[in-house]
């Protein structure tokens, strides 16, 4: 049957009654005759005693230019708390288990404090106690150097380590359990018709994060691609509910068509505060010091529209002064709306579909909303409003192409 690996985050591990919870679902998959390696991140969120963001603080609290190297000390231990209680909870359950920090289930990384990559995974310990008939459990979100130096791997760690760990040992599912039951349309705060989408796919999924939607962190994502590994987003308190699976269409398990029902070519709408729009009028030559500044100061342009003397560009609204303080520079003629958001309407092969950004501005006419900028992709139509407009320029778009769907 193979290894499944699953992977609990914060909110699924942030009290005991939580982890009892997971103590549950480990449970039912292990009477299914699964073997199966638990990957845990720190307890809870910022404000919880064992927090990640906790722990930084009390280092901050004292240094606040503590080393970096001490603050990945520090921050390992998160996982280590919540991988060993909930180790403990297994055994006292009557489930075999044992608990292993990164180093010592043989992740391997850079040693690039706070944000390191892993280079390689030795899963021979791993597999020793599977093969005892042992719950593997992981602190998430960590390894070690070859010298032995602990390191951690940066924002979305513990999914990373999950799917990096499912790689190294051949499994062929990797499940995220989080507090909701799935990748949904659209952001459920804010779009109160937002659904649970089914299936998608990587690329999608990249698109997504990179467009304003927190689901799972993009280096994960990756790793599946290249690994073939299917990823489930599951509920932890709801696992009956099917979730989310991530991959490609060749390996999701779409019986009866169901992808192509359940998908189409449109997946999700997702959106971006905080954006500012730039227009500049400047001869092409002197717009070219401004791109070369802005590119030697680490400054992104988002949706590009340039035509021989109006340049227009958004970018965030943390940039404004650096950019200003270029534009000045070159004495060039320029404009900067600073209450602006991006709304993208995300999916596969969207751009081959004709109609859809003439079906989205009609829909923005008819409520009176201005769409001040455009731009597209492979997967991907985004529009720039005014910040005010965000909210019903996102029902808009996602009524124009689900109001039929659900």
């Amino acid at each position: 049957m193979g290894v499944l690996v699953q992977k609990f985050g914060g909110t699924s591990v942030a009290s005991y009654e939580r982890m009892k919870e997971v103590v549950s679902i480990i449970r039912s998959y292990r009477d299914k005759g699964n073997d199966l390696v638990i990957v845990v991140s720190a307890m809870g969120r910022h404000g919880d005693p064992y927090a990640t963001d906790t722990l930084i603080g009390l280092c901050k609290n004292v240094n606040e230019k503590a080393p970096k190297r001490e603050l990945d000390m520090i921050m390992s231990c998160g996982e280590i708390i919540s991988g060993t209680i909930l180790t403990s909870i297994l055994e006292d359950e009557g489930i075999p288990a044992v608990f292993l920090t990164g180093i010592q289930a043989g992740i391997i990384t850079t040693n690039s404090y706070s944000n390191a990559k892993i280079k390689k995974i030795n899963p021979h310990k791993i597999e020793r106690e599977i093969s005892l008939d042992k719950v593997v459990v992981i602190a998430g979100f960590q390894g070690g150097t070859e010298d032995g130096e602990i390191t951690t791997l940066g924002r979305g760690g513990s999914d990373t380590s999950a799917v990096a760990i499912g790689k190294a040992l051949g499994s062929k599912t990797v499940q995220i359990y989080t507090d909701v039951d799935g990748i949904m349309t659209a952001d459920p705060r804010v779009e109160p018709d937002a659904r649970i989408i089914k299936f998608i796919e990587y690329e999608e999924v990249f698109q997504m994060a990179e467009q304003g939607s927190k689901v799972i962190h993009p280096r994960a994502v990756d790793l599946a691609k290249k690994a073939d590994i299917i990823l489930e987003i599951k509920n932890t308190l709801n696992p009956n509910h099917e979730g989310t699976k991530i991959g490609s269409i060749k390996n999701l398990d779409c019986s009866d068509g169901d992808y192509e029902e359940e998908e189409r070519f449109i997946s999700a709408v997702a959106h971006k505060n905080n954006i500012a729009q730039v227009k500049v009028k400047s001869p092409e030559e002197l717009f070219s010091k401004v791109l070369n500044e802005m590119e030697d100061k680490n400054i992104n342009m988002e949706m590009i529209n340039f035509f021989e003397e109006d340049k227009g560009f958004a970018i965030d609204k943390s940039n404004v002064e650096n950019v200003e303080e270029i534009l000045n520079k070159y004495n060039v003629e320029y404009e900067i709306n600073k209450k602006c958001a991006k709304v993208t309407l995300i999916g596969a092969k969207i751009t081959e579909t004709p109609g859809v950004i003439a079906k989205i501005i009609r829909g923005l006419s008819k409520i009176g909303i201005t769409l001040l900028q455009s731009s597209d992709s492979y997967t991907s139509v985004s529009c720039l409003v005014r910040e005010e407009d965000m909210v019903e320029t996102i029902h808009v778009i996602h009524n124009q192409f689900y109001k039929d769907k659900n």
